[in-house]
């Protein structure tokens, strides 16, 4: 069973996680890793989720404020050992549910254009490709999309159910 915890920047199992990610970062990303990297910072994050599964943190993934009334989704991570268990999905909706309980309205994030996976974690979670922004205008490799946040035309599913798709 996943389950679920709020935290910050400051969390250990969080800071864990994204030298975990870091990692696999710098192995996949090579050559544009410092690029992307300067844009990855967790330094003052407020909004974080940690899932676990039993007492192992096995994913995360972050909101920071954006603009008004837009949260941007950063450092999504789900260990290997992990995949396929639905966390990613989990993750991503209790970060949409925490941006409304912000009385955000949108989210939005940048992931490589490479990356599949991610791509189609996104778009299964009702993400739209948008055109890049910020300092990913004009870059190739990367892909932004957004969400439009609505209490109402959420489905309604438990935020720790492990047994959902995941990409």
């Amino acid at each position: 069973m996943i389950s679920l915890k709020r935290s910050d920047a400051n969390d250990m199992d969080y800071k864990n996680l994204v030298l975990a990610l870091d990692h696999y970062l710098a192995v996949t990303d090579v050559e544009e890793h410092a690029f992307y990297a300067q844009f990855n910072k967790s330094d003052g994050i407020k909004y974080v989720i940690v899932a676990y599964d039993g007492e192992t943190a096995v994913g995360c993934g972050a909101i920071k404020n954006f603009a008004e009334g837009v949260m941007e989704v950063k450092r999504m991570f789900v260990l290997p050992s992990a995949r396929g268990k639905g966390v990613a999905s989990i993750v991503l909706k209790e970060l949409e549910d925490w941006a409304l309980q912000l009385s955000q309205k949108k989210c939005v994030l940048e992931t490589g254009a490479g990356r599949l996976d991610a791509v189609t974690l996104y778009q299964k979670n009702g993400y739209t490709l948008i055109p890049n922004y910020g300092q990913y205008q004009g870059v190739i490799n990367s892909v932004c999309f957004e969400k439009q946040l609505s209490k109402d035309l959420r489905k309604i599913v438990p935020a720790r159910r492990a047994d959902e798709d995941s990409a």
